[in-house]
């Protein structure tokens, strides 16, 4: 059987495609040309503020009725509204405008141009940069101001409350010291390397932010934490000196060696002088409660007495105050970022503890390195990510440590709580035995009358 063939064959097929690319051809014909030109050329806005651009439109195709639409690739952190009219009256090579833009939060973004004709969009040439950063507050001043001189004043209180001898034993002694300096600067910064590469596999600069709060030092919390909780006080503070000392060794040692594999492109520097300003800050108030010990044991002793309950109110105005100055950054939280706020400290206190019981140290001893070894100096990482990385990426960035300081605090007031539980019950039951007692010995004391005269006279009267 014979098949009919078109007389055309194969050029019937050239003929559709070019009938289905004329229509195409002539929406590009139409298309206009354009370029628009921003006066700034980039802009730097703090949230929540706003500033004016001046653009210009140059090229070909502009129609009478065409209208002007600002589009911002992320709206969440900066938009732009018109100031002036943004249709064009008549067919032009050029045309000109105003704009408004609006910073909301931290963060880049581009702002473009496109053409509306009728139910089309033409796109135009050229992006604004915009780049949104976190203003200086008066709040942060009075936060930070007032936190520095309330840790001074409690670690005044810890010099009065401090036994000098023993802390010289540990210091002889230094098993605790060196179980402490071996979770700090060896499980912690290894620890959150890896558990970096788990959360934030496609982000170098949270990764980074991770690891920097891993290498940074004990906080002063620990020792507060410490005090709250019943551990050793002495071997906390002894451990916290040490290993803030150490941190101008340990920290360019992890900073230069596996922080540049992170971020390579990373201008590393370490914060020897913020480091330097916390050892000052941590030795001069306890000795200055040493000298209050020797000098003025009356009002030593005082200090000592209001110590737990002035810690207790000093970590709650800290855990406020922090989250309400730092509301903004909440909006950054995603699950990532939680799970690396509780990672780093509660893994540290779990080979803390683990590794003081290990090495046969007391529950006291144990409790100390567990606290010193989970709570790290946020503030240093804070500060190291602010000097190494530029604006907003540093701001962006230091979610990672307030995450972590978020998160410090939860499994040590867990512990204070069931304390606090323990012992009403402790007292409750104390009580309760308290009364039994009592009701035994009142029962021993008084023994049961004797029978009487009169109850004895029957029995008389009837053997007579």
């Amino acid at each position: 059987m014979v098949r009919a063939m078109c007389p055309i064959w194969p050029l019937h097929i050239v003929i559709l495609y070019i009938l289905a690319l004329c229509p195409i051809w002539v929406m590009c014909q139409s298309a206009p040309n354009l370029l628009a030109t921003f006066k700034p050329n980039n802009l730097s806005l703090h949230m929540e503020y706003y500033d004016f651009i001046d653009v210009e439109v140059k090229g070909d195709g502009l129609q009478p009725a065409d209208e002007f639409q600002i589009k911002s690739r992320n709206r969440h952190v900066a938009y732009g509204d018109w100031n002036s009219t943004y249709r064009v009256d008549e067919a032009a090579s050029n045309w000109k405008g105003r704009f408004q833009v609006t910073a909301e939060f931290l963060g880049r973004t581009d702002l473009y141009l496109e053409v509306k004709r009728g139910t089309t969009e033409f796109p135009v040439n050229g992006t604004l940069p915009v780049t949104v950063l976190r203003p200086q507050r008066v709040i942060d001043t009075i936060f930070t101001t007032s936190v520095a001189l309330f840790v001074s004043l409690i670690f005044i209180n810890f010099g009065c409350a401090m036994d000098w001898p023993t802390v010289k034993d540990v210091i002889r002694r230094p098993i605790g010291p060196l179980i402490g300096l071996c979770g700090q600067f060896l499980f912690m910064p290894l620890m959150c390397f890896g558990l970096g590469f788990l959360i934030f596999p496609t982000l170098p600069e949270m990764h980074l932010g991770m690891f920097c709060t891993g290498v940074a030092p004990g906080g002063g919390a620990s020792n507060i934490w410490t005090f709250v909780l019943g551990g050793n006080l002495n071997l906390s503070l002894a451990m916290t000196t040490i290993s803030t000392l150490s941190a101008f060794g340990f920290m360019p040692l992890w900073l230069f060696s596996l922080g540049q594999l992170l971020f390579r492109n990373a201008n590393i520097a370490v914060p020897y002088q913020h480091i330097g300003m916390f050892v000052v800050g941590l030795v001069v108030p306890l000795a200055i409660g040493l000298a209050m010990q020797k000098f003025t044991p009356r009002l030593s002793a005082f200090m000592v007495r209001i110590l737990k309950g002035f810690s207790t109110l000093l970590l709650l105005f800290i855990i406020v105050f922090a989250i309400i100055t730092n509301l903004y950054i909440f909006e950054l939280f995603t699950w990532e970022i939680v799970v690396a706020g509780m990672g780093v400290p509660w893994l540290g206190y779990i080979f803390g503890y683990l590794a003081g019981r290990v090495c046969r140290q007391p529950h006291a001893d144990a409790l100390a390195i567990s606290i010193e070894t989970g709570i790290t100096n946020t503030g240093i990482a804070i500060f190291l990510l602010r000097y190494t990385l530029p604006q907003p990426e540093a701001d962006l960035t230091t979610v990672v440590p307030v995450s972590v300081a978020i998160m410090t605090p939860f499994p040590m007031m867990a512990i204070y709580m069931y304390q606090k539980i323990k012992a009403c019950m402790g007292v409750s039951k104390t009580e309760e035995s308290t009364r039994k007692s009592s009701k035994r010995v009142t029962t021993a004391s008084y023994p049961p009358p004797s029978p009487s005269p009169q109850s004895s006279l029957p029995l008389m009267s009837s053997e007579t």
